[in-house]
């Protein structure tokens, strides 16, 4: 262990140096650790921090003491290695210290808990080893975590990092600071990417947009349930199908694929929307990565592998498309029009012919040696490239166009790089999306891949990821909630009026679809009602805040 004494200016100069980087630790330690039989044997006695090469020894027992009392004076602490620590940081500092070892870093429904268990859990671990040591300066070791971790949660509702830090079977621990900040900094350069598009955005001047009321209720209209029998599955896909009781000439018709841990009840609002409009629409059931799967996963009875989950989705779109083609499905319509929710979008991508960029390995390399946690779509992407499945899988014709609900894939297809597609795109996102952002994914997807003139992307200002989740019956409500309840920092601002802004792009794309000359200005949208802000941009434009 390295020690060494220090000086009153040494105490002056780290505690210049510490003032605002225990905050970071704070606030970025626990979001690492959200992200990474018999109880183990010991625990973990010291931790140690190093920052500036200097290494500041700590008692876990004493840290748990000061952290339950967190309004002790560190003057009037018994004479320790805790006390000589806690006495080199200004208050702020030891306020950020204690949200660390205080902070809730897992809980047993938390979403973190999904990725502990996935392939992504491999290469977050082994970054997360470069900030956290053990012993003699060996990587923190992926299975003891997660053993630990697992422990805990069965024991309690929520994990601190003090109760990681006590229950850890290693003697001692070492945090780099030096390289936390760093990784911190990098965060936050990314950040203040993603703000510049907010404030660029929320600088527009929005015109007033009415939107048309709630579609009907849901007992005013309900799905036609049918199954079909598919070769790679041992039991027959369930299916919906939204059948308008006047479909409209131009013969399109809907296939709508629910992302990752979604079902078709989640998107009865849209399908429902969209056979009110004259469109036929069949929403799709991906066993082994919908809601069941997922909350098997939450439980521990299963586990997640992402290449199989995106090739039986393939297959089951192929599925699909076949038996409409020999006219088993009832559907009228030759036309399909691919529509997916995250996951479920980027299927819609992958069959409707983009083409992997060359280099993704270096480019996953790249980006997990960062901790991707303000783009975690990333480590989805890179475990899929791992698993082989983003080559092939095309139709045999290329749909009418697609429709991708936040979805992903700017390390699959890079924006300067890629091949375009010419079918006409919809991407939509929302500026409160912690999993695919806007900026790296929707925006990237639309100059990437879109080469026809009615494609574009459209941002929800208030919008995340889950937004467009809904179960019936939450539209009684006046404001939303999403299946995951994770409050409004995941969820969104009002996610029912997202909603309705999201039905009226939908309708407004599809209806674009027909025209001869399709208008793809920049236009800054505003409902009068719910004061949602939204941002409809061509390609153009998204260059243009892509290389600002």
């Amino acid at each position: 262990m390295e020690t060494g004494s220090t000086t009153a200016g040494d105490q002056a100069l780290l505690r210049g140096r510490l003032t605002g980087r225990c905050i970071a630790m704070g606030l970025m330690g626990s979001l690492l650790l959200s992200t990474c039989g018999s109880w183990p044997v010991g625990s973990t006695e010291r931790v140690e921090v190093k920052i500036d090469g200097v290494v500041l020894p700590v008692s876990v027992e004493e840290h748990g003491a000061f952290v339950r009392s967190p309004t002790a004076d560190p003057a009037q602490l018994s004479r320790s290695e805790l006390s000589t620590w806690m006495g080199l940081l200004a208050p702020e500092s030891r306020k950020g210290l204690i949200r660390l070892l205080q902070a809730p870093v897992l809980s047993r429904r938390s979403l973190g808990r999904q990725l502990l268990s996935s392939w992504g859990a491999g290469p977050l671990l082994h970054a997360l080893g470069e900030l956290i040591r053990v012993e003699d300066g060996e990587r923190i070791n992926r299975s003891l975590v997660l053993a630990t971790l697992d422990q805990l949660l069965e024991r309690q509702e929520t994990v601190s990092t003090l109760d990681v830090f006590e229950a850890l079977p290693t003697p001692q621990l070492r945090l780099d600071l030096d390289a936390l900040v760093a990784a911190a900094n990098r965060w936050r350069l990314e950040l203040k990417r993603h703000q510049a598009l907010m404030r660029a955005l929320a600088q527009e001047e929005a015109r007033l947009q009415p939107l048309k009321g709630w579609e009907r209720s849901a007992s005013a209209d309900a799905p036609r349930r049918a199954t079909l029998a598919v070769g790679h599955r041992s039991h027959p896909l369930r299916l919906e199908r939204w059948i308008p009781e006047s479909p409209r000439a131009d013969q399109t018709w809907v296939l709508m694929m629910p992302g990752l841990g979604g079902d078709p009840n989640h998107f009865h609002w849209l399908a429902r929307s969209l056979m009110q409009a004259g469109w036929p629409v069949l929403v799709l059931e991906h066993p082994g990565s919908d809601a069941a799967a997922v909350q098997g996963l939450l439980e521990g009875r299963r586990s997640f592998d992402g290449a199989l989950a995106l090739g039986d989705r393939l297959a089951d779109l192929a599925a699909v498309l076949e038996a409409q083609q020999r006219g088993d499905l009832n559907i009228p319509g030759t036309e399909v029009v691919l529509m997916g929710h995250s996951l479920g979008a980027l299927t819609a991508l992958l069959a409707s012919g983009a083409k992997l960029v060359p280099g993704m390995s270096q480019r996953c390399e790249a980006a997990l040696a960062g901790l991707p946690l303000t783009n975690l779509s990333e480590v989805l992407q890179c475990e899929l490239a791992a698993g082989h499945v983003l080559d092939g899988k095309e139709m045999d014709s290329p749909p009418r166009a697609v429709v991708g609900l936040n979805s992903f894939g700017g390390l699959i297809w890079p924006h300067r790089t890629s091949r375009a597609l010419s079918i006409p795109l919809l991407m939509v996102g929302g500026t409160l999306d912690l999993i695919t952002p806007p900026l790296d994914e929707q925006l990237a997807l639309l100059a990437g891949l879109a080469a026809h003139p009615a494609s574009r992307v459209v941002v929800v200002e208030g919008a995340s990821h889950f937004s467009p989740i809904r179960v019936d019956g939450q539209g009684k409500a006046s404001e939303g909630d999403d299946i995951f309840r994770l409050g409004e920092e995941l969820v969104g601002v009002n996610p029912l009026s997202v909603q309705r802004v999201i039905a009226h792009e939908v309708i407004g794309f599809l209806d674009s679809l027909n025209s001869m000359s399709p208008r793809n200005d920049a236009v800054h949208l505003m409902d009068a009602s719910s004061k949602t802000r939204w941002h409809r941009l061509g390609h153009r434009r998204a260059l243009q805040l892509l290389d600002q």
